[in-house]
């Protein structure tokens, strides 16, 4: 398959080699009341994308496609939260304490879970992360190894943290992968349009970026 308007080439892909991941569809970040929205920032930024990335995953189930989702999750007694991370931040209301959705992004929450537009059906993989990038002490890799998977579709929150960073660890780890424009975002729109600029610079120097209608497009065409 190929998507022909992916920039800054086309993007050409097999769907028995190529994973849909979605970063950290979480409630806390995009649901009003949550975590995200406590610390200042417009989730509806972030609530947007939901539309399009329903749609670009319900395309690929349907087209058989693995589907991958993270969560950015930790222990309960944080022992995986190293305190250069957990005390950053917000100093009032920190990873592991008791937030609007429970304990901040702790494994189990219901603000850790993924917005029920998004939630994972049977036999899709889910990857609590410790850390902002997916392969970070997750085994993601062996697992898309074992499975034949050679490149990854990327959408979900926030576009210059956690996505761009899977992305980045995803390059070093031999993947191509490419960005569905519409299917991720950031607090700080500014920050999601340099991260795409950065992504696709330098000939895909981190990957490819392209609207989800045209991944929808090349999957009808591939049928």
């Amino acid at each position: 398959m190929r998507i022909e308007t992916a920039n800054p080439f086309p993007y050409d892909f097999e769907l028995k080699n190529t994973a849909l991941v979605l970063i950290d569809m979480q409630r806390d970040f995009i649901e009003p009341g949550g975590f995200g929205e406590t610390l200042g920032n417009d989730v509806s930024l972030l609530e947007a994308i939901v539309p399009a990335t329903k749609a670009a995953l319900q395309a690929w189930r349907e087209a058989g496609g693995l589907v991958v989702h993270t969560r950015e999750a930790h222990k309960a007694d944080l022992s995986d939260c190293p305190p250069a991370k957990r005390n950053r931040g917000n100093p009032s209301l920190r990873i592991g304490d008791e937030g609007p959705m429970g304990r901040i992004l702790v494994a189990g929450e219901p603000g850790n879970q993924i917005i029920d537009a998004l939630a994972p059906v049977d036999g899709e993989i889910v990857i609590d992360k410790p850390g902002k990038g997916a392969f970070y002490a997750t085994g993601l890799h062996e697992l898309l190894q074992r499975r034949g998977i050679t490149h990854l579709l990327f959408g979900g929150v926030t576009t210059e943290v956690c996505v761009q960073t899977s992305m980045r660890e995803a390059n070093d780890r031999g993947y191509d992968s490419l960005l569905l424009e519409d299917c991720t975002e950031s607090y700080f729109p500014a920050f999601k349009a340099a991260t795409l600029d950065m992504v696709r610079a330098q000939g895909a120097i981190v990957g490819w970026t392209a609207p989800s209608a045209a991944l929808m497009a090349a999957l009808r065409q591939g049928q």
